[in-house]
């Protein structure tokens, strides 16, 4: 068996102490890896720590937004809400934490500026913001997918005298947004679900809207301890449900096509879907929604339907109305409230597609011609999904490679968005590539793989796993071939979708993520194990078999 306890500090290093961190390091520490996690914040959670402005929950329910794993923390935690809010999500994650013991194994305020392979030594060095540098054998992102915001190219953005906001850079004492007058730049899930918990505090509330979203309204209702009791004793069977599901989520399938019962059928079960709320109408409603231009179009025509049953106002219900898209272009988001929060008087929505925001100035923004001047600027521009953590720091392999270079330069490629060429045991959860989905689910899965994986190299003396060539090019393939075949391709160009990198200026357009169905995904990684992990056992036997024609000084 392979010695992994001499010449580094740790068997394993992993970055990031959210959802992935806390389940890759209880994992890795069962098969006696010496484990630590880093993470740059203060305090463990990720995504769930950075994420605090008002309005911030779960877009999934809670029956399958938690861990499976530990018998303890399902017997011991009890959660409160239908879909948990952030603060509740964290909570959970520190629960987790001190019940598992896994503190101990945690270093925060440890920001990695840069991961350096070495080949000779088989370690790779991990250089922190503060000029610490630690070494290890396995490197894993555990950062997340939505943790590096954007914020928009907009003339004059530092010349606002007023109050500026990200929500994800919100601030921990919360912000006082009483009598204000309030604006709201960017309407994704995070803007959605800002603006009818702050609608209610403001004076006057200027909502500056691009792209209109099909957005589901549902009820939040509390969870009782007989709701509790249930899952404890059935939750086996609702996470292999939400397993074999391809979005990840404990759910129904669908029996019919939208295409093959009368439009009273199809307005009834749209109608029983819709009242269900959230993520059931996307994926309970019909079979074809995602796969069917005509299907998507006709769930888009019926929630327009519902915003016109909502919305007061004629011509701000059409305003919020897609028209340029159609459902499933955009990932459907859960609305609590959000499209009557447009009914209050001093709620105003400002259409910015016809007429562009032109600057923003001392006093608040322009459009056009028109300057609508604010005290407080609200941007909710979302992130540089599923890549932009991995490439935000440098993470260097091969000959002074950086994995930024390369997807630069070759395109996104990866092995199942597990890791990839040129970058000997470096691992990613929720990679690039990985499945579209509920994301608890590929993040518990993902780290039972890992540990699976890793116990298998230490028995039989693997010194690396690297993803060859030809895994890459094969999935890069699959990725774009089932991404293709739904109405996410044609329908996210039109919507400038983030899973295809629309929504940052001048990335490459490509799918950020498997659009084939997280059950198949899994399928996927069974057989990469069941082979004895063929496509990752990559030798370098020859120097032109490494190429550094990208290559940077590390």
């Amino acid at each position: 068996m392979t010695d992994i306890t001499t010449a580094r500090d740790y068997d394993a290093i992993v970055i990031g102490a959210g959802f992935s961190g806390l389940a890759i390091l209880h994992h890795l520490r069962e098969i006696g890896l010496r484990t630590l996690v880093l993470d740059g914040e203060d305090a463990i959670g990720g995504t769930w720590w950075v994420n605090r402005y008002p309005g911030v929950r779960t877009d999934s329910e809670y029956s399958y937004y938690s861990f499976s794993f530990s018998k303890e923390v399902r017997d011991e935690w009890a959660w409160t809400e239908r879909y948990p809010s952030g603060e509740e999500v964290l909570a959970y994650l520190n629960f987790v934490a001190d019940r598992l013991d896994l503190r101990r194994d945690i270093q925060l305020q440890s920001r990695v500026e840069s991961a350096v392979y070495d080949e000779t030594s088989n370690t790779w060095a991990v250089h922190l913001a503060d000029g610490g540098t630690l070494t290890t054998r396995y490197l894993v992102s555990g950062m997340g997918v939505l943790s590096q915001p954007i914020y928009p190219d907009i003339p004059g953005v530092d010349s606002f005298r007023g109050e500026k906001y990200h929500t994800a850079e919100w601030p921990r004492e919360g912000v006082d947004l009483a009598g204000k007058r309030v604006g709201l730049i960017g309407l994704g899930a995070s803007g959605i679900q800002i603006v009818p918990v702050i609608a209610g505090e403001v004076d006057e509330f200027h909502v500056f809207q691009r792209t209109p979203n099909f957005v589901v309204e549902t009820e939040n209702e509390k969870v009782s301890a007989a709701d509790m009791a249930w899952l404890r004793e059935n939750y086996d069977a609702v996470y292999e449900k939400a397993a074999n599901h391809p979005f990840g989520v404990a759910m129904e399938p669908a029996e019919h096509s939208a295409l093959d019962v009368s439009a009273e059928e199809r307005r009834r079960i749209f109608e029983s879907k819709w009242n269900e709320g959230g993520f059931h109408f996307a994926n309970e409603c019909f079979t074809d929604l995602a796969t069917s231009h005509e299907a998507s179009e006709l769930a888009s025509e019926f929630i327009r339907s519902k915003i016109a049953e909502i919305v007061r106002d004629p011509a701000t219900a059409e305003l919020l109305s897609p028209r340029d898209y159609s459902f499933n272009g955009k990932r459907v988001p859960t609305g609590h409230g959000y499209y009557d929060a447009f009914n209050q008087e001093h709620v105003h929505l400002v259409d910015t597609a016809e007429t562009p925001i032109t600057a923003v100035t001392e006093k608040g923004i322009l459009v056009g011609d028109t300057e609508y001047e604010l005290d407080v600027v609200i941007f909710a521009t979302g992130f540089d999904a599923m890549t932009g953590t991995l490439t935000n720091i440098d993470i260097v392999g091969r000959g002074g490679r950086t994995l930024r270079d390369k997807w630069l330069a070759d395109g996104l490629k990866s092995n199942l968005g597990i890791n990839a060429h040129g970058f000997p045991n470096f691992f990613m959860s929720l990679g690039p590539q990985t499945p579209y989905s509920n994301l608890i689910v590929p993040i518990q899965l993902g780290a039972q793989w890992l540990q699976r994986a890793l116990r298998w190299a230490q028995e039989n003396d693997v010194e690396y796993f690297e993803a060859t060539p030809e895994s890459e090019d094969w999935w890069r393939a699959e990725t774009e071939r089932t991404g293709r075949q739904t109405v996410m391709y044609t329908e996210g160009k039109k919507a400038k979708a983030w899973f295809l990198g629309e929504n940052i200026p001048g990335k490459p357009e490509e799918f950020q993520v498997y659009m084939g169905g997280g059950q198949v995904y899994q399928q996927h990684c069974r057989e990469l194990e069941e082979s004895g992990y063929a496509s990752l056992l990559h030798r370098v036997d020859a120097p032109e078999s490494v190429d550094v024609s990208e290559s940077v000084d590390a």
